[in-house]
């Protein structure tokens, strides 16, 4: 175990205590709002679905789902290497994002129980399913030898504050991209079952469903909010969430290949059909969204992608840090370039509904 993990260069705070991962402009983030706006919006425009989905939530249906199973109780020493390191960074990131929506659920709920507890109740019910996956990957992480402190990450971490409209696009596409990311790479899995590494795989199918139910909660919150989905501002943060959530998952993902190619998966393949499911279902909800399928989409992606890698190359390289910074710029302004272009695109106005 200890040479598996010293193939891994993984830094720790102490003995089997994961180092949490230097914050950038595409790793998980942890957010906070304004709690008083929150607590006074008026959901009566949309609270018979609200309510129905509180149901849901009560329902628990994954309530005894994340339980490990025999599977889990051997050595995981042949996965190493480089694969080692990226599957360590697969959970971690999905960790401090599950954690990250605990969190941030869990203080709404705190916040708004006196004053709007149909929300209070929903986002305390959240916080419970968001809790399990964080705690189910910190559990998987300690089978590879490392567990990130959730203590120290909630007191070390930098907090973003978005208004509550920004709050309901940004989790809104996370828990959507989030089931779509799950469930493709559960189906590749169910039908190549060698390539499945590891057990946890298993576990995504109802995982993801937790998912699609928190999108479908923001979903109806924004709905009871039309002024957040009406105007021409609304039209152009739709554009620019949508556009964020998916170069941030592209730029990460196409770093990481060697990842998605150790369960038998293309990592740019995988991409650009989460991509396009996540942009259909978001046109249940938002008045535009990006059109995926323009000819130059993925291939200002694809360059994008490929400045990233220089980038990273860069910064793992031995040079001074003014000499990186300098010689990332070009790449950096690549990447600017591409993503205004790409935000420029001429929207689409949502067809129909994903079934």
């Amino acid at each position: 175990m200890v040479d598996s993990l010293k193939k891994t260069s993984v830094e720790e705070l102490r003995p089997g205590i994961k180092a949490p991962a230097k914050d950038t402009i595409l790793t998980p983030r942890f957010y906070t709002t304004n709690f008083e706006e929150m607590a006074t919006m008026d959901i009566s425009a949309n609270e018979d679905e609200l309510l129905a989905i509180l149901e849901e939530f009560r329902a628990d249906y994954n309530r005894h789902h994340f339980v490990r199973t025999d599977e889990f109780q051997q050595s995981w020493d042949h996965i190493d290497g480089e694969t080692r390191r990226l599957f360590i960074e697969f959970l971690e990131r999905s960790c401090t994002a599950e954690f990250s929506g605990f969190l941030l659920y869990k203080e709404l709920s705190r916040k708004l129980k006196n004053r709007s507890p149909v929300l209070a109740e929903c986002f305390s019910l959240m916080s419970r399913d968001e809790a399990r996956h964080a705690g189910f990957l910190n559990k998987a992480m300690s089978d590879f030898g490392l567990q990130l402190d959730l203590g120290f990450l909630t007191e070390s971490k930098n907090y973003t504050y978005f208004a509550p409209k920004f709050i309901f696009y940004a989790t809104y596409l996370s828990e959507k991209i989030g089931y779509w990311r799950y469930i493709t790479i559960y189906r590749h899995l169910e039908s190549h079952p060698e390539n499945r590494i590891y057990p946890i795989f298993r576990f995504f199918e109802n995982w993801c469903q937790d998912e699609n139910r928190h999108g479908d909660f923001f979903d109806a919150i924004m709905k009871s909010q039309p002024q957040f989905l009406n105007d021409w501002k609304a039209r152009l943060w739709s554009r620019f969430f949508l556009l964020s959530v998916f170069a941030t998952m592209y730029l990460n993902d196409i770093q990481r290949s060697e990842f998605y190619r150790a369960i038998g998966l293309d990592a740019r393949e995988y991409d650009i059909h989460v991509i396009r499911k996540t942009n259909e279902t978001a046109g249940r909800v938002f008045p535009v969204i990006l059109n995926v399928d323009h000819p130059v989409f993925f291939k200002l992606m694809d360059v994008s992608a490929a400045a990233n890698l220089k980038i990273a190359a860069i910064a793992n390289s031995s040079a001074p840090n003014w000499l990186k910074t300098l010689r990332k710029l070009p790449h950096m302004a690549s990447i600017a370039v591409n993503l205004l272009r790409l935000y420029l695109m001429k929207p689409i106005q949502p067809q129909a509904s994903v079934h």
